[in-house]
């Protein structure tokens, strides 16, 4: 039996020297600390940032088609065989009846281009619409990284409050045990006064493993959580960080923020879809177009003794309209598409103010619901230990019995 306390006492021993030597080097975070860390550093947010950048470079890619456009051509060709070219016969012989024709090969063998083609659009209705669009686009990559912010704001209140929860629930484990082992030493006392059984000393045991299997499960998870949180503050697992002892509600995003900002998204998004409508719409419509070509044209012969390579050169301006007739239809079947997809964001906005309105009066409920039972928790714990020490005294004076002893413990550990 001796063997058997001993045993019990080192593994308390063990269990109470890890945890002290974890909280002596953890870094206590705040909240707020971690909430700044996670801003800093968490990758989803970066990647957030990332996209809004990407949104915004689509934008002047988009913008970049109203500037000049300048390409330099080159081109070289070696005739083996001269192109032929049909001719009335009439050219070579003036007698020869009309009709006739006789084939004749023209240029030389060597051919050389080289330019300058510029081209600028002086009027496109659907490049004016487009532009609107990525204007749109980043107001809702805007939105999208606000609501990512929230949402990582979010979720790491809830792991530091998991967290600070478990914490607790260690101390308090660490308080039952203490208190198992003033009941176990108490009762083998009276034991060994012939004043209790040996199976109330057996049971007060067993009641002091389980609570000693039920911290070590309480660490494990807590481990678990306080890893999570490391991920979403973007800092190394090896890292040893501890949370705040007391509880404290700080005002946090509630679910109804986000669900406003879903709102925002599908908004931006009925309008984007509003631009490409007019967009597509617009495709119909002329455009005029600025052109213009600077260059020089080479002819070569390589045969001696007339070998030459002579250059000549070439340049003109234009401007030019381009009015689409028909299309096949093509257009009209994007519009229709379109405007299901028009009628169908319109349908998901409703839905999602419904939604939004439902959960709104939820969230309320449930944030007075979840602040009463922390209240109520708090004051059973201290009830319960109140009862379990007046019990205690009585025990130790051999006036309570165990059954007593073992309901109060009981009381004291479900509070």
């Amino acid at each position: 039996m001796k063997l058997v306390n001993t045993h019990m006492q080192i593994i308390v021993l063990l269990l109470f020297i890890s945890f002290l030597g974890k909280e002596m080097n953890a870094q206590t975070y705040s909240l707020q600390q971690c909430i700044d860390t996670t801003l800093a550093n968490n990758k989803q947010l970066q990647i957030s940032k990332n996209n809004q950048q990407i949104s915004e470079q689509k934008r002047k890619e988009v913008q970049a088609n109203l500037f000049p456009r300048i390409d330099a051509n080159g081109e070289y060709k070696y005739y083996l065989d001269l192109p032929y070219q049909l001719m009335p016969l009439s050219t070579f012989n003036p007698t020869a009846p009309e009709g006739q024709f006789k084939e004749a090969q023209f240029g030389v063998p060597h051919n050389i281009n080289a330019n300058l083609q510029l081209s600028m659009p002086l009027y496109n209705p659907q490049l004016y619409t487009n532009i609107s669009a990525t204007k749109i686009a980043i107001e809702m990559s805007s939105l999208q990284h606000k609501k990512t912010e929230e949402e990582v704001f979010f979720d790491v209140s809830n792991l530091y409050y998991n967290a600070q929860i478990l914490q607790n629930q260690l101390a308090f484990i660490d308080s039952n045990i203490n208190n198992n082992k003033v009941l176990l030493k108490n009762m083998q006392l009276l034991h060994s006064q012939l004043l209790a059984k040996q199976t109330d000393v057996t049971k007060i045991e067993l009641q002091l493993q389980q609570l000693i299997t039920q911290h070590e499960l309480l660490f494990s998870k807590q481990e678990q959580v306080i890893n999570m949180l490391k991920i979403m503050m973007g800092i190394g697992l090896e890292s040893n960080i501890n949370v705040e002892q007391q509880v404290v509600f700080e005002t946090q995003p509630e679910q109804t923020s986000i669900n406003n900002i879903d709102v925002a998204l599908v908004q931006q998004k009925t309008r984007l879809l509003d631009v490409e409508l007019k967009s597509i719409k617009r495709s119909r419509l002329p455009t005029l177009a600025l052109f213009g070509m600077y260059g020089t044209t080479g002819f070569g012969y390589d045969e001696q003794p007339n070998e030459f390579l002579n250059f000549y050169p070439i340049s003109f301006g234009g401007i030019k309209l381009q009015y689409p007739i028909f299309q096949g239809f093509s257009t009209q079947r994007k519009i229709n598409q379109k405007k299901l997809e028009l009628t169908n964001a319109n349908l998901q906005l409703e839905m999602l103010n419904d939604q939004t309105n439902m959960q709104t009066i939820n969230a309320r409920q449930q944030k007075i619901i979840t602040q009463k039972s922390v209240e109520n928790t708090q004051k059973q714990a201290e009830l319960a230990s109140k009862i379990y020490q007046q019990i205690l005294l009585p025990q130790k004076q051999g006036t309570a019995n165990l059954t007593e002893v073992l309901m109060a413990d009981n009381a004291l550990r479900d509070a």
